[in-house]
């Protein structure tokens, strides 16, 4: 990683926190998907975290919602009687890291200062947000994990790996 580049510092960190997301959501059995925690589903909490990742990340001003959504899906104080499947959560979560790398490759540190057409925040402000609310979303939702399993979800560090191949779901 180049670090006199922001956008390649910006790439490295979000492929490790993509990662990182896609690994948790594998920490989760079947047997607690649908368990309330906070009084929502489980799912729930994980649709909330990719549902603002999908469109805080870009421009929220240009955003569409996906074809399952309906009203308050994604909000966490509102109950919904619609449920999402591990499927449905990983094929969205796939799509949303498409259209991420997508973006970062059309990045450039010269317009990482810009706003996006009708956004009231630079692109940086965007990223960075998304960063901070992924995190503090993924730390409540491993810690659902760990009461659960004793277990905590592997994450990427900045000196990580990024693992291919098999590898442990969490750390020893």
């Amino acid at each position: 990683m180049n670090e006199t580049n922001y956008t390649e510092i910006i790439k490295d960190q979000t492929k490790r926190v993509l990662w990182s997301i896609n690994n948790v959501i594998d920490c989760i059995s079947d047997e607690y998907w649908n368990k309330n925690y906070c009084e929502m589903p489980l799912w729930k909490h994980i649709y909330h975290t990719l549902h603002s990742l999908d469109k805080w990340y870009i421009n929220p001003r240009n955003y569409l919602e996906p074809s399952f959504h309906i009203k308050d899906l994604n909000n966490l104080d509102i109950k919904t009687d619609k449920v999402l499947s591990r499927n449905e959560l990983k094929h969205y979560f796939r799509s949303i890291e498409k259209r991420i790398n997508q973006y970062l490759n059309s990045l450039t540190d010269d317009i990482l200062l810009t706003k996006p057409k009708n956004c009231e925040w630079t692109r940086f402000t965007l990223i960075f947000a998304q960063h901070r609310h992924l995190h503090s979303h993924m730390g409540i939702i491993i810690g659902f994990i760990i009461a659960e399993t004793g277990l905590w979800s592997r994450v990427l560090g900045l000196e990580d790996e990024i693992p291919t191949g098999e590898y442990n779901l969490y750390f020893y």
